[in-house]
């Protein structure tokens, strides 16, 4: 008797999110006990004395429910952000509020417009909402806005920009943004995911708050995960309008920040100094990559984030291997459709010698 398919359709196209080797594994596996992970983008300072605190104070209180409504994050996200309490959003991570753009927003045969090497999420989102994800191709491992705007069509409901992009590091400009805005109809939301956001110093970095200001269209996502080091308590951030809000709160589950994540994230913007800190430990190990990439004559992405793109001229897979063996933990490209390319996440100066040192290792070439 052949059994009955019980599944919805889209559900087999889709791939289950692979996440950057934990270090645990890696120990088992190999035996190691020295170990540098540099492939999940997490910030090596960690979280702020003050959220650790915060933690500590919060974690008597777990057999209580969270506020559901997040009412002193929110306060403090609405002064910093400078929005209304009801045009903030708050998700579990900003993988949640994703999810709940997508549910939202996207009906059957909804296209869903990204980049190719998109964050999975979006692509997963966009299938698991039977929408149609359409892959823009990047040039030169950026984002090819122009194409973008003359690939946008009356079944466009929302177009992500990672800015910066995740692998690559690349940043959208307000003139490409700009170009970008002009092509989309009156019923497509851009969604403009700025999980990196903190970690940009750059004049042509658009304002995308200010276009929520205005009124357009346009969802802004953050994170608590990356510059305030609290990945491990998923709290994503953002804005949008107020009808967009609106639709996203209906969609939204119930407690989905758990009270020790509200704590330790009210607790970090308290202590606007980390992200400071987080960015010149960031430029510094980036700087020190590059020279180790210049060394090996390696080709790199200049990265706008905390994490670099490189060229390793060699099959991914082997390199991300070898690396292993030498307890350094990166992530490969060929997930991201880039087989001879890795990404590699800044760290202190002795995680940054370690992975430099075990690349030049696997690779051969002039010592640092």
């Amino acid at each position: 008797m052949t059994e009955p398919k019980l599944t919805r359709p889209c559900v087999d196209n889709l791939t289950p999110y692979s996440p950057g080797k934990p270090i645990e594994e890696v120990q088992r596996e190999f035996g190691l006990t020295d170990i540098v992970k540099l492939a999940s983008n997490e910030n090596p300072l960690g979280p702020s004395p003050k959220a650790v605190e915060a933690i500590c104070q919060a974690a008597s209180e777990v057999w209580l429910y969270p506020d559901n409504d997040c009412y002193h994050l929110r306060r403090a996200l609405s002064e910093k952000l400078g929005f209304p309490g009801e045009q903030i959003l708050l998700g579990h991570g900003s993988d949640g509020l994703i999810h709940n753009i997508c549910l939202a927003f996207v009906s059957p045969g909804d296209e869903v417009m990204m980049s190719t090497a998109p964050f999975s999420t979006w692509d997963f989102n966009a299938k698991l909402m039977d929408g149609t994800p359409v892959y823009v191709p990047m040039v030169d491992f950026r984002y090819d806005t122009e194409a973008m705007a003359a690939r946008v069509s009356a079944r466009t409901k929302v177009v992500f920009i990672g800015n910066p992009h995740n692998p690559t590091g690349a940043m959208v400009t307000k003139a490409e943004l700009e170009a970008l805005l002009a092509a989309l109809t009156d019923s497509t939301i851009l969604v403009m995911d700025e999980a990196y956001y903190d970690y940009v110093d750059d004049p042509e970095y658009p304002d995308s708050l200010a276009l929520v200001k205005e009124g357009r269209p346009v969802i802004v996502l953050r994170t608590f995960s990356k510059s305030c080091g609290l990945a491990g308590l998923r709290v994503g951030y953002g804005a949008t309008t107020p009808q967009l809000a609106d639709a996203l709160g209906r969609v939204r589950e119930p407690f989905d920040v758990n009270s020790v994540a509200q704590a330790a994230a009210l607790a970090s913007l308290q202590d606007p100094a980390q992200v400071e800190r987080a960015k010149a430990l960031n430029d510094e190990s980036k700087e020190a990559m590059y020279a180790a990439f210049e060394r090996l004559g390696l080709a790199y992405t200049k990265s706008y984030a905390n994490f670099v793109w490189v060229d390793v001229g060699r099959d991914c897979r082997e390199v991300f291997l070898e690396l292993l063996k030498l307890g350094v933990i990166v992530r490969t490209g060929d997930i991201f459709g880039a087989p001879m390319h890795i990404r590699v996440s800044t760290g202190t100066a002795e995680q940054t010698k370690r992975f430099a040192d075990a690349l030049q290792e696997v690779l051969g070439g002039p010592a640092g």
